[in-house]
């Protein structure tokens, strides 16, 4: 009875080490999360109205389409990871304002002016 109980330890052993072992190569994983790719708001985005803005190199600008007149201009920072604050003067009301936008994700900002109104920008490949 002792050898029984001594040889279902050992297979019991040899088992959960066994599981231990690696055979063959392990499949490459990719990451997939938000969180590994870059988040940065360089690049054109266009409202639902069509109208262009441009963030490049801490400048921001915003254009109309048909005649590619500024609308607005100014400087933007990216105060954290997905979160930037825009500074801008618009050449239509000659005005300034502050505008805090949040990058949902790879292809939408989501803003907010300093009076209040929410927009919504898209990026332009």
């Amino acid at each position: 009875m002792k050898t029984t109980t001594s040889s279902l330890a050992l297979v019991a052993v040899a088992l959960s080490l066994s599981s231990c072992i690696s055979f063959g190569p392990q499949p490459v994983r990719q990451q997939t999360s938000m969180g590994s790719a870059p988040r940065t708001v360089e690049g054109t985005w266009a409202d639902p109205n069509g109208i262009i803005s441009t963030f490049q190199g801490g400048a921001f600008n915003t254009r109309t389409t048909d005649t590619n007149q500024v609308l607005a201009s100014g400087t933007y920072t990216n105060t954290s990871p997905g979160l930037v604050e825009i500074n801008m003067t618009s050449m239509v009301r000659k005005t300034q304002s502050k505008v805090n936008c949040a990058l949902v994700n790879s292809s939408q900002l989501n803003c907010t002016s300093d009076s209040g109104a929410q927009f919504s920008l898209t990026r332009r490949s």
